[in-house]
């Protein structure tokens, strides 16, 4: 049986994605044009550059901003009116357990264990002001952070965000079809290393 096909727009929004964290500038204005010919949304990729902040850090960020500004011209919408701390915590915490399932309260620890200040700004900053905000699914999100962690080769984030995507709604055949959808761009010893901790993470959903 065939998997089930991405849309052209997740596709180019996933290959942007990799491109980002990938940080070439040929390739990030290759990327950036076809997801505006693809049709994909202005403020989608205005989101995803957003959230590879928390990725890929400022610097690719920032370069891959300016690749997509040269394409699509000034940025969708400015800033938002601040929001209550409280709220956004609640948000962050929220999308946070999403993602994490069963191991958030185990992350929260590792985090608070690595740093006091990390675990404030996974949940205030990077779930909360970030990754809870319209504009882009929690599932493209998720989809769109595989795309990097495996580009970064960082193969426990990636193991993380494989199930986040699965419990933010993604099928297995829509994650299949995105390590194939970003596999020309990874080359294939990443491309085989991101595809050998889809398969541990599927062998351990099956047992």
């Amino acid at each position: 049986m065939s998997r089930p096909a991405l849309s052209a727009t997740t596709v180019a929004l996933v290959r942007l994605a990799e491109a980002i964290a990938g940080g070439e500038r040929d390739a990030l204005a290759a990327t950036a044009r076809a997801a505006a010919d693809a049709g994909v949304a202005r403020s989608a990729v205005d989101e995803l550059l957003l959230q590879s902040v928390l990725t890929v850090g400022w610097p690719r960020a920032l370069v891959a901003a300016e690749a997509w500004r040269n394409v699509a011209g000034p940025a969708s919408a400015g800033p938002r009116p601040p929001e209550p701390d409280t709220e956004v915590r609640r948000r962050g915490e929220a999308t946070c357990r999403i993602i994490y399932g069963s191991s958030y309260d185990k992350l929260r620890d590792n985090v608070r264990a690595l740093h006091p200040e990390f675990d404030d700004w996974l949940i205030t900053e990077a779930y909360g002001r970030i990754l809870s905000r319209p504009g882009l699914e929690l599932k493209l999100r998720e989809l769109c952070t595989i795309a990097q962690t495996a580009a970064l080769d960082t193969p426990r984030q990636l193991h993380s965000h494989l199930l986040g995507a699965l419990r933010s709604g993604a099928s297995a055949g829509e994650i299949d079809a995105t390590l194939d959808a970003i596999a020309p761009l990874l080359g294939s010893a990443r491309h085989a290393a991101a595809a050998a901790v889809w398969a541990a993470v599927r062998a351990g959903i099956s047992t």
